[in-house]
């Protein structure tokens, strides 16, 4: 154990009594109460530094221990010992599984006659002391990526002619071993954004961490907890995507994200106080002016104590233990909760999607992305669409519809007309007229659909002769051929057509005995 360093006041007292009293050793000894060794020792150490007595006013105490001491307490005459990269130790305990005894074994193995284990320690404690406060915590590599907004924003200019601003979010991210720092600019803080920002950075580190540290907001956590916090579910398919974990800090607990907090910091001072004089016309600029300045920041600037840049430690300590990218980036889903109609469709945006029809009348959850729309109930996924365009229309899967609802929506104008040709010439004829003469076309949709129909239950033969017989006595509906058949009219000739006084052809009355015709009255 090294021996214990005499109080400064004390060394004065000694060379004061020794130089200045001209006191021998033994009387120093005596009245001053500490060793002969001690007291022969210091004063040797005295005629060793070239000082002389009285001591110059400007000496301070600090300077006098260095002179008489050293600067690492060094006896003199003593051997030089190699001294560690405390640095270098520094950055290798932040590897897993590395250790103290583990450093010193390499060491000692360069240097056989460099410090003892208790003495490598003690001076590794000494030095980690004089860091600052935010690099005491230890993070292994790849393991915690700290997440959280700036608190200033950036204007940017919409609309040169009128002036009109609009403030620039700022997304900051930050690797806990090496603090390689990462920003990115959005318009909001809304889920959209914090979910674009996090697929933004896990491209820019090149890698995925073991666990995402966010804060509290409540775009990503919907009840902030110590034991069982709820994460936003959007937010825990992004982590499950690219295989991480979300571990969100304490509530009101600043020291938890210490880290993210010191580099809320550097990107306000380094990067906004860069750009507060410089004008921007779209979130493209921002980014590209954050861009360069984050290779400056994170490339080229040396931290004071590690005499390493961000990206060298980063290279050294986090990238070889990140997980990798999968193949395809994370695309943004949102999550509605809905209630199925009785018409077994789900309204989302002003659309309305199907589900099969037994989920009538049940809430079931929406995953909605750019592209598709997913609804799930209880968990398992019952329906998948191609997202509409909003504009109140329906999309409907023949699979979804109960036997009775399939029969009668695969039926389609065009199905109608060649079921109708199919039919009978006559048939044909009559459906296009059906068709013609509505302001719509869906409107004589019905009336087709059921002129079709008849053919089922009389046969096409008969159908089609109806048909021919409606024509010629100007009866174009489904009323009029299903009374045809009904009255087994299509077998007899149609009524002969008389012209008379220019009039109009008009059909003569059927013969029949309740049919008194205009004989009748005269």
């Amino acid at each position: 154990m090294p021996t214990k360093r005499l109080a400064r006041r004390r060394v004065r007292e000694v060379l004061r009594l020794s130089r200045e009293g001209g006191l021998a050793t033994r009387e120093v000894v005596r009245r001053t109460g500490m060793a002969r060794s001690t007291v022969r020792e210091m004063l040797e150490r005295f005629e060793a530094s070239g000082l002389i007595w009285p001591l110059p006013l400007e000496l301070t105490d600090a300077e006098l221990e260095t002179r008489l001491y050293g600067e690492a307490g060094r006896r003199q005459g003593c051997r030089r010992r190699a001294k560690p990269d405390w640095a270098a130790v520094n950055r290798e305990l932040k590897r897993k599984h590395v250790t103290l005894q583990i450093l010193w074994d390499e060491y000692i193995e360069a240097n056989p006659e460099g410090y003892r284990y208790s003495r490598f320690c003690e001076l590794y404690r000494g030095w980690e002391a004089r860091l600052p406060v935010t690099m005491r915590q230890t993070y292994l590599g790849g393991e915690k990526l700290f997440v959280d907004y700036a608190g200033d924003t950036v204007p940017v200019i919409v609309d040169p002619a009128s002036g009109r601003t609009r403030q620039a979010h700022i997304f900051v991210a930050v690797m806990g071993a090496s603090s390689l720092s990462f920003a990115y600019a959005s318009w909001s803080e809304k889920l959209v954004d914090w979910v674009e920002g996090h697929v933004q950075a896990f491209d820019y580190f090149g890698g995925a961490p073991k666990l995402i540290v966010p804060d509290n907001p409540k775009v990503a956590v919907i009840k902030a907890c110590f034991y069982d916090p709820q994460v936003n579910r959007t937010y825990a398919e992004l982590a499950e995507h690219y295989d991480t974990a979300i571990l969100p800090a304490r509530p009101r607990k600043p020291r938890d994200k210490a880290k993210v907090e010191a580099c809320v910091r550097i990107v306000e001072r380094w990067l906004l106080g860069r750009l507060r004089h410089r004008r921007f016309y779209s979130l493209a600029e921002v980014n590209a002016a954050i861009a360069e300045l984050l290779v400056r920041l994170n490339d080229q600037r040396v931290l004071r104590y590690v005499r390493r840049t961000r990206r060298q430690l980063f290279e050294e300590m986090d990238q070889p233990r990140l997980k990798p990218l999968p193949t395809q980036a994370y695309v943004l889903a949102e999550w509605r909760v809905r209630k199925v109609g009785l018409d077994y469709h789900v309204e989302v945006e002003g659309h309305f999607y199907s589900v099969p029809y037994r989920h009538a009348r049940t809430q079931v959850e929406v995953r909605l992305t750019a592209r598709t729309v997913e609804v799930f109930a209880r968990g398992e996924r019952i329906a998948a669409h191609i997202r509409g365009s909003g504009d109140a229309k329906h999309t409907t899967l023949p699979d979804h519809m109960p036997s009775s609802h399939r029969r009668y929506g695969d039926w389609t104008l065009e199905r109608i007309r060649g079921e109708a040709r199919a039919i009978g010439p006559s048939v044909e004829m009559l459906c296009e007229l059906i068709l013609e003469e509505r302001p719509h076309p869906e409107q004589g949709f019905r009336s087709c659909m059921g002129v079709v129909r008849l053919a089922k239950p009389f046969g096409s033969a008969r159908v089609d002769a109806a048909c021919l017989r409606a024509l010629e006595i100007g009866a174009k509906s489904y009323g009029s051929v299903k009374s045809i058949l009904d009255n087994r009219l299509d077998g007899q000739p149609a009524p002969q057509r008389r012209r008379a006084r220019g009039d109009d052809d008009q059909a003569l009355p059927p013969a029949h005995a309740n049919v008194r015709g205009s004989r009748y009255y005269h």
